[in-house]
């Protein structure tokens, strides 16, 4: 074991990358237990809000003219279909925490998870 640190070079750099690995591991727990679920799924299209819906009530949403099909299940939000070439948006997965975004740029579609618990009503902006 002694001759392993005889190098104060090497004991120096694995002291450096231990620090790193627990600073990392630690920021990692903080981010993921800092999480807030998300009241509603707020969709804008060039930016603009469009529509609000609550992610306490199961729904199907036609978004944008039909171009893209938002489902609200068990309080979580994903892209189900998309009229977009590559249909990114739909890969993106499921969303639920707040600060989560599904964008889908072809069709300048955003969807975010925004607020904190939800009173169940949807809204639906002009």
């Amino acid at each position: 074991m002694k001759r392993l640190f005889a190098n104060k070079k090497l004991l120096a750099d694995l002291c450096v990358i231990l620090a790193l690995l627990l600073l990392a591991g630690g920021l990692a727990l903080a981010l993921r237990l800092g999480r807030e679920a998300g009241g509603q799924a707020v969709v804008r299209v060039d930016g603009r809000v469009t529509e609000r819906h609550s992610l306490a009530e199961n729904g199907v949403y036609p978004l944008n003219g039909g171009s893209n099909i938002l489902v609200i299940e068990n309080g979580e939000a994903f892209l189900r279909e998309a009229n977009c070439p590559d249909l990114l948006c739909v890969k993106q997965g499921r969303i639920r925490y707040n600060g989560q975004t599904i964008t889908c740029l072809p069709n300048r579609l955003t969807v975010t998870v925004e607020g904190g618990e939800s009173n169940g009503v949807d809204f639906t902006v002009g």
